[in-house]
């Protein structure tokens, strides 16, 4: 008899692109074959203001916590914060950074992103993380015509770490949720410079993944309709009929990682895929 698939989340906290952090949690988290992680990618933090945005973020949805920041003041507040949540909280560069001063006696110069060149590359990507960070969820729509590319689709439908992974690709991503009986915006209907695409998955993976999200739901929340498979499939059929309608493609990420979706998404843009005007 197969296994069942458990989910948990897995926060990674990081003040560069997190590239170094999505290595390693990554790395670990595939060590478990029936455990999936639950992706929360936190790029560019680097003030406390934005460390306590993260921490609401944790509180509502517990998990491991990963983090490479290298400002003391900084990750102490992370670490405080997980201990009085309860959950696990581990800086990923402090045991080697403890290794790399004890051989060489002297302490690391504690640099933001000193492991990135500083070339026209590493600041595209900058760009698209920023513009990726400001966009997610349907954020400012207004400016969409900038994207490189536009992913919707119902909740939990990996849209945000399918963006935030292209972002740090230099892919300027947004992504939208559909609702239904919620209209997409026009100005993405008539984005004329973004690839559209719709990301689905099968009732049954959809409802295990939100299973977890309502574990920090807020009070009120409806958990019913929430995990109720016949909505689920409702929202599905919503979102299939609104990609049909404007000719976006679709990608199923039901058995497929971030890494895999993302490169499907990547693929359908060097065929020069176009949505419908």
């Amino acid at each position: 008899m197969t296994k069942p698939v458990n989910y948990f989340h897995l926060h990674m906290i990081s003040d560069a692109t997190g590239e170094t952090l999505l290595a390693a949690g990554r790395a670990a988290a595939a060590q478990y074959v029936h455990a999936r992680a639950i992706e929360h990618v936190y790029p560019l933090i680097r003030t406390e203001k934005q460390i306590k945005k993260v921490l609401e973020g944790i509180d509502a949805e517990p998990g491991i916590v990963l983090y490479t920041i290298v400002d003391k003041r900084l990750a102490a507040m992370i670490d405080e914060s997980c201990a009085t949540i309860g959950v696990p909280c581990v800086s990923v560069l402090e045991p080697v950074l403890s290794v790399f001063q004890s051989y060489l006696g002297a302490p690391a110069g504690r640099r933001v992103g000193a492991q990135h060149v500083l070339n026209a590359e590493y600041f595209r990507r900058i760009d698209a993380l920023n513009f990726t960070m400001e966009h997610d969820d349907g954020q400012l729509p207004l400016d969409i015509e900038e994207a490189d590319v536009i992913l919707i689709g119902i909740s939990r439908t990996s849209k945000t770490p399918t963006s935030i992974y292209l972002a740090n690709r230099g892919i300027k991503t947004a992504n939208v949720p559909i609702v239904p009986g919620v209209p997409i915006a026009d100005v993405i209907i008539h984005a004329e410079r973004p690839l559209i695409v719709g990301l689905i998955a099968s009732a049954e993976r959809i409802s295990q993944v939100r299973q977890h999200r309502i574990l920090g739901a807020t009070p009120g929340f409806d958990t019913d309709h929430y995990l109720d498979r016949a909505n689920i499939i409702e929202e599905l059929s919503y979102a299939r009929q609104i990609c049909h309608r404007y000719n976006w493609p679709m990608i199923d990420v039901s058995r497929r990682s971030i890494e895999e979706t993302a490169a499907a998404v990547l693929a359908l843009r060097s065929q020069g895929r176009e949505p419908h005007r």
